[in-house]
């Protein structure tokens, strides 16, 4: 975790469980599919379709499970009308608004240094590639 973090305990079985439950939430908003779902639904209230149309690639049962998963966490809500057919719209709660703001910071980050870390990436292939073959030559 991060140490002296005002919200996160320093030690003994409080400090797992603070770390259990940070872990479970960071891997439910940082999940691929969670934070397209979330920045489409900061927009307004959606239908299925309209996120199944707006999400690239995603599958009709990945997006079920994403948004009951983001149901069940509190950050989304499902609202079912008595329709034929039925219609079913998807809103985020007040919890699920409340996580826009660090995930469009953490969007604008990415945005900023994704040609940054690209070129990293590169560079430690291209070492790592580099490294191999001189350690093949030498055999």
């Amino acid at each position: 975790m991060f140490p002296g973090h005002p919200h996160v305990p320093q030690s003994g079985e409080e400090d797992h469980s603070a770390c259990v439950v940070v872990r479970e939430l960071l891997d439910r908003v940082g999940d691929k599919w969670s934070v397209l779902v979330i920045a489409l639904l900061g927009k307004g209230s959606q239908r299925f379709s309209e996120l199944k149309r707006s999400i690239d690639g995603i599958s009709q049962r990945m997006l079920t499970l994403t948004l009951r998963q983001l149901e069940r966490d509190g950050l989304v809500l499902r609202t079912v009308y008595a329709t034929v057919p039925p219609r079913v719209d998807y809103a985020l709660t007040e919890m699920g608004a409340s996580v826009l703001e660090p995930l469009r910071t953490l969007i604008d980050w990415a945005e900023e240094h994704g040609t940054d870390v690209a070129g990293a990436r590169r560079r430690y292939d291209d070492a790592a590639e580099n490294t191999k073959e001189s350690s093949t030559a030498t055999r």
